[in-house]
């Protein structure tokens, strides 16, 4: 006789808060873990970069000397200095406009960056030259948000399409969102990419197909640039909201899975632990770390066992 195996536990949401980082650096743009989840950066109005660490809570280093403020920042390489405080090189070839995200490949040999002036500019790292090695221009107004994986290039752009370049073919492929967009990712598995947009709406598409797979609202994006991801087992879709709120919904179901209350304020940015179920929030001029239960009932599981 058998007995059918036991249907397993939904995955646990961070919604009990484990700390508050007052970053003092004016509005807090972006907030990324990096690689291991080890560490946070902060991106300040007052024109720094910090980098902290997660389970402490305490600063460990800023960088300054950026001529604007700083809206982005990749979290996969900390390609700085951290004994100085500096950045270890300029770029030339910029865009005179504002610079509003920036990305590593996963090797850290090419830095990209999209700017509102419509461009994706891309810097060979290990060469003396600072001009940019390639520029992409097909968008034709701002690109807002960029991700790299592996031999792929996803961006979003504010007018509408969501881009994604196969670098090893020399392909470009374009899928019309209708709205301005505002983020975009690609899923864990790296068959879809996810978006947000300025119509109050994420979607998620085939990524091969450009299929519309689910569609997620609720939550409020009107007029400011917003962050959404995946959780890090592709489960659930998270994006920030004007109300004060971070959303989170059932990827496959499409139902509102979590309702997390941040603040009165808009939430700015977010960030999603590379493996554990932790979230980064921001709002003004501070971050909030997430978890699955309390900080007093973490340490106690860690010495019971």
């Amino acid at each position: 006789m058998s007995f059918p195996a036991p249907r397993p536990e939904p995955p646990r949401l961070p919604q009990h808060l484990l700390r508050t980082l007052e970053c003092q650096q004016g509005a807090v743009r972006a907030v990324r873990f990096n690689a291991d989840g080890n560490y946070l950066l902060t991106c300040g109005g007052d024109k720094s970069l910090k980098l902290w660490s997660v389970s402490r809570g305490a600063l460990l280093k800023t960088y300054a000397g950026h001529g604007y403020e700083v809206l982005d920042v990749d979290g996969c390489v900390i390609n700085l200095n951290t004994y100085s405080g500096t950045t270890p090189y300029s770029m030339r070839g910029t865009p005179a406009t504002r610079v509003n995200c920036v990305r590593f490949n996963e090797e850290a040999t090419v830095m990209l960056s999209g700017s509102i002036d419509g461009t994706v500019r891309c810097w060979d790292t290990r060469s003396r030259r600072m001009e940019p090695i390639q520029v992409l221009d097909e968008a034709r107004d701002g690109v807002s948000s960029l991700k790299v994986v592996e031999h792929e290039l996803l961006t979003g752009s504010v007018d509408g399409r969501l881009r994604r370049y196969d670098l090893r073919m020399g392909q470009l492929h374009v899928d019309f969102i209708s709205s301005p967009i505002t983020c975009v990712c690609f899923s864990q598995d790296g068959q879809c990419t996810l978006s947000s947009s300025l119509d109050s709406a994420v979607r998620l598409l085939d990524k091969s197909t450009g299929e519309l797979l689910g569609e997620y609202t609720g939550h409020q994006n009107k007029d400011y640039k917003l962050d959404c991801c995946l959780s890090n087992k592709d489960t659930h879709v998270l994006c920030c909201s004007e109300d004060g709120h971070v959303y989170c919904w059932d990827l496959v179901e499409g139902s509102l899975a979590l309702k997390l209350p941040v603040g009165k304020a808009v939430v700015q940015s977010l960030s999603f632990h590379p493996t554990e179920a932790c979230l980064l929030t921001a709002m003004e001029g501070r971050v909030q770390v997430w978890g699955t239960e309390p900080e007093d009932a973490e340490a106690d599981s860690i010495a019971a066992e």
